[in-house]
């Protein structure tokens, strides 16, 4: 197998010893007692066997174990050892890096309480702009629906495209793991709906989908998703390959492996005649000899008929 065909598994890059590094070393600063070295160690002896979901429970279950503090005050603790933007971690795409996807598994998995959930809620929202949080929201959802709803509603309007994107992937119902249990869908779909103009920078929510998900479980939405509404819902994304290839962009066919570079030549179009008069003889296009078509005479009637042949060759009926 040539090394163009080989695929590395993206547990192999998501979490590594490099990135469970600089967990440590972002916490240490603010947490001077924590050990770092500890946390790297404890985390290396069973990390490289685990597959990338078992990594982000296992990871987010070292600081638990290894911070000198629990509850509010350890999220706090990974709060302020984040760097101050996204692009200053190294982001470089909308969804971020699984660095830190250990962060927002750490809250569903101890601060989904009752008396805790404002906080955490809230910073879920701060984290879901290293690295989508859609997976912990669901757990939210399933335990607190009404409440989280309320945040959901809150993050659709949120000035970061990031925020407005957790408030569409977390309410999708046939996501997976794990799958959103929300009593009614139909706040969703309102939320889905306010996001339609906001798909250039976000992975376009997709309302009919949602509702057609939502069928089986709950007919009442999809009956009151109104039929005339459904075309307005078609997305259209100019800037997607398919739209980009049927435009014959050179940069598409490349992308698919179809660069613009064979030697085409054109020869130029000669037609013999280009008018026609009455009763002229057709000549036939096809390489198979057929007899030749004579134009038919020139239609009479009522007023509705054009009756003479314009003098463009061709008949206005």
């Amino acid at each position: 197998m040539t090394a163009k065909a080989m695929k590395v598994p993206l547990r192999e890059t998501a979490l590594t010893l490099k990135r469970i590094t600089d967990i440590g070393q972002q916490l240490h600063p603010v947490r001077p007692d924590f050990d770092a070295d500890a946390f790297v160690r404890d985390m290396m002896t069973d990390l490289p066997r685990l597959e990338l979901k078992d990594r982000i429970s296992r990871t987010s279950e070292a600081p638990h174990a290894h911070l000198p503090v629990t509850g509010p005050e350890a999220l706090d603790v990974l709060l302020r050892s984040l760097p101050p933007t996204p692009e200053a971690a190294g982001t470089t795409n909308d969804f971020g890096w699984h660095t830190y996807s250990p962060h927002s598994d750490f809250v569903a998995r101890y601060l989904r309480i009752g008396e805790y959930l404002d906080q955490a809620l809230d910073a879920l929202a701060r984290f879901t702009r290293y690295v989508s949080a859609e997976v912990a929201v669901r757990d939210f959802l399933n335990h607190f629906p009404e409440e989280t709803m309320k945040a959901v509603d809150a993050w659709s309007r949120d000035e970061d495209h990031r925020t407005r994107r957790l408030a569409s992937e977390a309410t999708r119902p046939s996501c997976p793991a794990p799958r959103c249990g929300a009593p009614c869908p139909r706040p969703a779909l309102r939320r889905l709906q306010r996001l339609r103009p906001h798909l250039r920078r976000q992975r376009p929510p997709r309302p009919r989908r949602h509702a057609a998900r939502t069928g089986p479980g709950h007919p009442p939405t999809v009956e009151g998703h109104p039929q005339h509404r459904r075309p307005a819902l078609r997305l259209h994304r100019p800037d997607r390959p398919a739209e980009q290839t049927k435009k014959g962009s050179p940069d598409a066919y490349a992308f698919l492996g179809h660069p613009h570079d064979a030697p085409i030549e054109l020869t130029p179009l000669v037609l013999e005649r280009t008018e026609l008069t009455d009763s002229d003889v057709l000549s036939s296009w096809s390489s198979t000899s057929r007899p030749p078509t004579s134009i038919p005479a020139p239609r009479t009637g009522s007023s509705s008929d054009c009756g003479t042949w314009p003098a463009t060759g061709s008949c206005c009926w």
